[in-house]
């Protein structure tokens, strides 16, 4: 996408662009290069995915904390799932950037995830699929044994009823256990809540 674009799709928006433009040649050598640190790393990748994928990769083991974003013209299960293992946590499309790209940015700073829908929910049935067994757990600590149980009941896809049945208590109880856990999770929605605990079990694996 052109430099001057994405400035101008910027503006306004409270964001402070500091542009590195790489050669895609560079790219197999990227834990070498010198990038600037930022809270928010957007990296636009008309290559192959396999590029985006070996610069997140270098972004993250320099800056553990940043938060990454990817724009490139589609995304595919194939191509949007190692991204999503790696951590980044939003995927946007060209067609999308104009309307959405603030509103992405927004909500990947304050610590959600902007995904399709129906990419977040293929990424969370296939790691589901993938880790029956297994405990995903790698929250923060001071979890109580209840929120633990809620939690593994959560990424199981139970919903509320569901939750309540299983540990024999109330709705009500339910969310209240939930609205913790988004809280010391630093997380929004339920989705995100799940989405961060694969990137983290799958870490472990």
């Amino acid at each position: 996408m052109a430099l001057e674009e994405f400035q101008r799709h910027l503006s306004g928006s409270g964001f402070r662009l500091h542009a590195r433009i790489l050669e895609p040649t560079l790219i197999p050598d990227a834990r070498r290069l010198r990038l600037p640190r930022a809270r928010i790393y957007v990296v636009d990748s008309p290559a192959a995915w396999q590029a985006a994928a070996t610069l997140v990769a270098a972004i993250q083991e320099r800056h553990p904390s940043a938060r990454l974003l990817v724009v490139t013209e589609k995304f595919s299960d194939t191509t949007a799932f190692p991204l999503l293992r790696l951590g980044v946590k939003g995927l946007l499309r060209y067609g999308e950037v104009r309307a959405k790209l603030p509103p992405a940015l927004k909500t990947v700073a304050a610590g959600g995830f902007w995904v399709p829908r129906t990419l977040l929910s293929h990424f969370v049935d296939r790691i589901l699929s993938l880790t029956r067994g297994h405990s995903l757990l790698s929250g923060p600590a001071g979890l109580s044994p209840r929120e633990r149980e809620v939690l593994e009941a959560l990424l199981e896809n139970l919903s509320n009823k569901e939750v309540a049945a299983r540990l024999n208590i109330s709705e009500r109880t339910v969310k209240f256990h939930v609205s913790n856990l988004l809280t010391k999770f630093g997380v929004r929605r339920r989705a995100d809540l799940i989405v961060l605990c694969l990137q983290g079990g799958l870490a472990g694996h």
